[in-house]
């Protein structure tokens, strides 16, 4: 049995392109006493997984060039030397870019497909869930009948965080590209208003969308887009920092906001926030988050991509804006 796995051939300078990556095939070993073997189902593609190429100090370590790829997974365990894990369980964690693992068990967690569809748990279940979910609730803190902007909002993240302010009552805003994702965001997601980045003035369209001004901005963006929202922030507004896309492939150094002394004018906080900060309460996060698809309050929007080996392609939709929703590979059948 061959496993197909990308593997990181050399750190990309600006886009990753053909000479970052290397495709391999090699035998999959049986599993010792206390491994598992896991027949990868779903891979996550996340906008990170620019951040982890680059040789530089982060909140997590650097991708080693050799090694597969780093990425989230859903799978399901195959053969099984472990105590913890049956054959037959299906299990989240972070296998990486390839169609099998042999592992020791550790970061893995049991998942249910009876309580919700396997993939959900790399979308609104997963990572961006969680991020979306403690970012906003913890960080943004917003209070009903405020405004909140979100950039990026017709990505995984995104569209979670609207959502859930929708459903906290506050007015919300989203900023995507193009015409679709902004139909799609006030459409289908329940979204007040979207502005269309490629389009439109973002500054003036902000006015226009946010009479009150904005009091909780969820950045996934950053650079041009941050700075036209910090002209438009409230007294003691909140930025929540999850990401900046935008900034992610630049060959010059990374872009930060001209506007940021709107933060000491408006005594507003801007506060950076990683998806491991709140681990030990996940499980609150999922519960509520089901809750909300259960009532029909929450739509999940997955992108999903078949075959291991468009992996390169497929990533690169996450910095052309060519994705809706959730975007991931679908690499094993069920």
């Amino acid at each position: 049995m061959l496993n197909k796995q990308w593997r990181l051939k050399s750190r990309p300078k600006g886009e990753p392109s053909e000479d970052t990556w290397e495709f391999t095939e090699s035998e999959v070993p049986e599993p010792k006493q206390g491994e598992l073997l896991v027949k990868v189902l779903y891979i996550s593609l996340d906008p990170a997984m620019r951040g982890w190429l680059n040789d530089a100090k982060s909140y997590i370590e650097p991708v080693q060039v050799g090694d597969v790829m780093r990425a989230g997974t859903v799978g399901k365990v195959i053969k099984s030397q472990h105590p913890d894990f049956a054959e037959g369980d299906y299990v989240a964690g972070y296998a990486g870019v390839q169609e099998y693992q042999i592992t020791n068990g550790k970061g893995l967690h049991k998942v249910d497909p009876t309580l919700a569809p396997l993939s959900t748990y790399l979308g609104v279940l997963g990572m961006p869930g969680m991020t979306g979910y403690f970012g906003l609730l913890k960080s943004g803190e917003p209070k009903e009948g405020e405004t909140v902007v979100i950039s990026g909002a017709a990505g995984a993240v995104g569209g979670l965080v609207g959502q859930i302010a929708k459903i906290k009552g506050c007015h919300v805003v989203g900023i995507a590209g193009g015409q679709d994702k902004c139909e799609f965001l006030i459409n289908e997601l329940g979204f007040d208003a979207a502005i269309d980045y490629k389009n439109e003035n973002v500054k003036k369209a902000l006015k226009a969308a946010c009479p009150k001004g904005v009091d909780v901005f969820f950045d996934n963006v950053g650079g041009d887009i941050l700075d036209d929202v910090l002209t438009q922030i409230n007294f003691k507004a909140r930025i929540v920092i999850c990401g900046a896309i935008s900034q992610y492939n630049n060959t010059t150094p990374v872009k930060g906001p001209s506007n940021y002394l709107s933060l000491l004018v408006n005594r507003a906080r801007m506060e950076g926030i990683v998806v491991f900060d709140n681990a030990k309460e996940y499980p609150i996060a999922m519960k509520e988050i089901a809750q909300w698809i259960a009532e029909g309050k929450l739509k999940p929007k997955e992108h999903i991509v078949e075959g291991i080996e468009t992996f390169p392609d497929t990533l690169m939709m996450l910095f052309t804006g060519k994705n809706f929703g959730k975007l991931m590979l679908k690499v094993g059948d069920e």
